[in-house]
C-alpha cells in the first residue's frame, strides 16, 4: 500500500526535483539546448512518472492525480497560466499504462514506450502551439530541429537516470525487514 511504503516520500521528492531540474537545466544549458535552429525540451518530469509506473511494483501510486499536479505546478511557474501541461502528463501516463499491457517491462521495452510517450508529447504540444498561432514552424522543421534532439537528449536522460530511479525505488520499496 502507497500510504504504508516509504515510496510516500520518495515519490513526490523524486517529482519535484524533477520539475525543478527540467528548469534548471534548461537555464543552465540554454545555449547549448537552444542553439538556432535546434532546440532540445528537457522532460525530467515525464521520465520520472514513466518510470514511476514500471518500478512501483505492486503499490499502487497515485499517478494520475501526480501528473495533474505536476502539470498545473509546471504550467504556472513556467507560463503563468493552466496550459497544455495539466492535460499532457495524465494523458502520458494513461497512454504508458495501455501500452505497458502489451509489452515486457524489460530495458527495451520501457525504452520503447518512454519513446513513443515522448513523440506523443511532444507532438501535441506542438499542434497546440501551432492551432493557437504560437509557433509557425513547418512540420518538417519540427520534426528536424525540435523533435529529433529532444528525442536524443530524453533518451540519454532515460540510459543515464534508469538505474539509479530504480535503486531508489526498490529502497522505497523495502519494508526494512531483513
Amino acid at each position: 500500500m502507497y500510504r504504508l511504503s516509504r515510496l510516500k516520500y520518495v515519490f513526490p521528492i523524486g517529482l519535484f526535483v524533477s520539475l525543478f531540474l527540467d528548469g534548471a537545466l534548461s537555464h543552465v544549458w540554454a545555449p547549448l539546448f537552444f542553439r538556432y535552429p535546434y532546440s532540445m525540451v528537457s522532460q525530467l518530469v515525464l521520465l520520472w512518472l514513466v518510470l514511476s509506473y514500471f518500478f512501483e511494483d505492486d503499490i499502487e501510486i497515485p499517478l494520475i492525480p501526480f501528473a495533474i499536479a505536476a502539470g498545473a505546478v509546471y504550467d504556472l511557474y513556467f507560463s503563468g497560466i493552466l496550459g497544455l501541461f495539466i492535460f499532457l502528463y495524465p494523458l502520458i501516463v494513461a497512454l504508458t499504462k495501455v501500452l505497458a499491457r502489451y509489452f515486457s517491462s524489460s530495458f527495451l521495452s520501457m525504452i520503447m514506450i518512454f519513446f513513443v510517450d515522448l513523440v506523443v508529447f511532444e507532438t501535441l504540444n506542438y499542434w497546440a502551439y501551432y492551432l493557437i498561432g504560437i509557433t509557425d514552424v513547418g512540420f518538417g522543421d519540427y520534426l528536424v530541429f525540435t523533435l529529433a534532439p529532444t528525442l536524443a537528449l530524453n533518451l540519454i536522460y532515460f540510459v543515464v537516470l534508469f538505474w539509479p530511479i530504480r535503486a531508489m525505488y526498490r529502497w522505497g520499496l523495502d519494508d526494512g525487514q531483513v
